[in-house]
């Protein structure tokens, strides 16, 4: 009767993640329950989700590149992109200032 218990568990567990695939089959942009495991960091970071990777609310980071206009970036095709390691850089040197 135990064993029957885990098998269920394991195929509810099976079917939600091949739903949740074939959901996000095309949607390439969603993030993935393996996302929140992975240490990479994006070596781009979008201007919509500066204030992700800079733990601070939308408006502190809008309020942080008005006061700062030389935070590196990149203007691509009319999007707005920092690079990480550069930023990463950028924002070290302002704690020496």
């Amino acid at each position: 009767m135990d064993g029957m218990f885990w098998l269920a568990i394991g195929i509810i567990g099976f079917g939600y993640f091949i739903g949740d695939g074939i959901k996000n089959f095309k949607n390439h942009s969603t993030s993935h329950l393996t996302d929140m495991f992975s240490d990479e960091k994006p070596k781009l970071i979008k201007e919509k989700d500066l204030h992700y990777y800079l733990n601070l609310s939308k408006e502190d980071a809008k309020e942080l590149v008005k006061s700062y206009p030389s935070v590196p970036h990149l203007n691509i095709n009319g999007s707005i992109y920092y690079p990480a390691e550069k930023l990463d850089s950028w924002l070290a040197s302002l704690d020496h200032d």
